[in-house]
């Protein structure tokens, strides 16, 4: 059988691809097929044991004897189930918690950055005139407020633009690039910036585990579906972001 994919013969694609994260979260659904599934566990084995005990139960000693074992063993399967269901359940609760604490670390880095800019912020002001456009992209982070998983992609834009129209300037400054205090806060502010880009791959390695788990048929699945649960977006980058690596930077 020949490849189904032949990067020889192609088709290939010239002009090349850009891939966009889809933002949108499918819900969980099970047909008919899982809850006959269900139902099976229960009912297959008793029904065969009766169904032999009715066939055979003349040249069987306790037939119904024989019968009761054979229904309470062949119930087995289903109790088994309810405990998979349980662990289920109980797995994706705590994928769930696991989750929160990794955007919740990507949140602390986003304020940690806040705070050194604001620090950059007011050493640079006083040693020379910053221009509109910086002073407008310095105001947002430093109105205050919270990071929250409703405003966590917006004030990382904010911050990234901070960086955008401040960096730069200081750079236009020998004397304050060599200054101890702002070369220390670049420092903490690049350090920082990696610490997020780790953090959020961790974040999606999350994401993509829930996403993956919850249509893993049959426990997690059925659990998944009779809980509501719903797929979760990954880390999705601006679009300013995105045109912004498309620049020439040297």
């Amino acid at each position: 059988m020949a490849n189904l994919l032949d990067e020889v013969t192609g088709p290939v694609n010239d002009n090349g691809r850009d891939i966009h994260v889809i933002d949108r979260q499918l819900p969980v659904q099970i047909g008919i097929g899982s809850t006959i599934f269900e139902i099976a566990l229960w009912v297959t084995i008793p029904v065969l044991v009766l169904l032999y005990v009715l066939i055979m139960g003349a040249t069987l000693e306790n037939a119904l004897l024989v019968g009761i074992v054979g229904c309470l063993a062949g119930i087995l399967p289903g109790v088994i189930f309810i405990f998979m269901k349980i662990s289920a359940r109980n797995y994706f609760q705590q994928l769930e918690q696991r989750i929160q604490a990794e955007a919740s670390n990507i949140d602390n880095f986003l304020e940690l950055r806040v705070q050194i800019l604001q620090n950059v912020v007011g050493l640079v002001d006083r040693a020379i005139d910053l221009d509109k456009d910086v002073m407008k992209a310095v105001a947002a982070p430093r109105g205050g407020g919270s990071i929250n998983p409703e405003n966590r992609n917006e004030r990382s834009q904010q911050i990234n633009s901070v960086c955008a129209h401040l960096f730069p300037q200081v750079e236009a400054y020998p004397e304050l690039k060599a200054h101890n205090a702002i070369a220390d806060a670049m420092q903490q502010n690049s350090y920082l910036q990696r610490e997020i880009t780790a953090a959020r791959t961790v974040y999606n390695s999350r994401v993509t585990q829930w996403n993956t788990d919850i249509f893993a048929w049959p426990t997690k699945m059925i659990v998944a579906a009779r809980q509501g649960y719903i797929t979760r977006i990954p880390f999705t980058a601006s679009a300013e972001t995105r045109e912004m690596a498309r620049s020439k930077f040297f």
